[in-house]
């Protein structure tokens, strides 16, 4: 079945996605959104009030993708917690390919430029970026209970940890303009994952 065309406002979102995540929020402007999704301004303005706006509208849509994207993903289907983990962070390192922009962080890019100057962007980038946290302290919280009972470490200080080395992978790639150093860091993440539950109190 194919897919339905998107309408102006996904197509305008979607542009948003790629834009930003090539150039910034400071050095994408309007007119580049327009021309990235092959819109009017005139259309542009009939959605979205400002950049701010759509920039906004952005992070919710992205972090909807994400959500599913994850959602859906086979590690999920993994009955032990710790698999669903270490299946999570494997999952991440395997769609580290293409051009920088489809797949580094949108929320991430955002919130580094921003913090400071766009409040209300900051607090959108934080409840999204939280949102997928708890998703993943879920699944630590779990295995810590089966694999890690005494550990010292809450599931979302874990949790945390684990979206500040993918995040920090993210700008390494930028900086080496490739995803191998973020995939090498992942690979270390999961390492230090492993050494955080003994299986065999299963």
């Amino acid at each position: 079945m194919a897919r339905p065309r998107p309408d102006s406002k996904t197509k305008f979102l979607e542009a948003a996605l790629r834009v930003i995540r090539a150039q910034g929020y400071e050095a994408t402007t309007v007119d580049d959104i327009c021309r990235a999704a092959g819109l009017t301004k005139g259309s542009f303005f009939h959605h979205f009030e400002s950049k701010e706006a759509l920039a906004l509208a952005a992070a919710e849509h992205f972090s909807a993708m994400a959500g599913h994207l994850f959602a859906t993903a086979p590690y999920t289907q993994a009955t032990d917690p710790l698999d669903r983990i270490l299946g999570y962070v494997d999952f991440r390192a395997a769609i580290m390919r293409g051009d920088l922009p489809d797949f580094t962080c949108l929320l991430g890019t955002l919130v580094q430029e921003t913090y400071e100057t766009h409040p209300a962007i900051r607090v959108a980038c934080d409840r999204c970026l939280s949102d997928h946290v708890r998703v993943v302290a879920a699944d630590i919280a779990e295995a810590k209970q089966r694999h890690a009972p005494d550990a010292p470490w809450s599931p979302e200080s874990l949790a945390r940890f684990t979206q500040a080395v993918i995040q920090g992978a993210f700008i390494l790639a930028k900086a080496k303009q490739g995803p191998d150093v973020a995939v090498e860091c992942l690979t270390h993440l999961r390492r230090y994952l492993e050494t955080q539950f003994n299986r065999a109190t299963a």
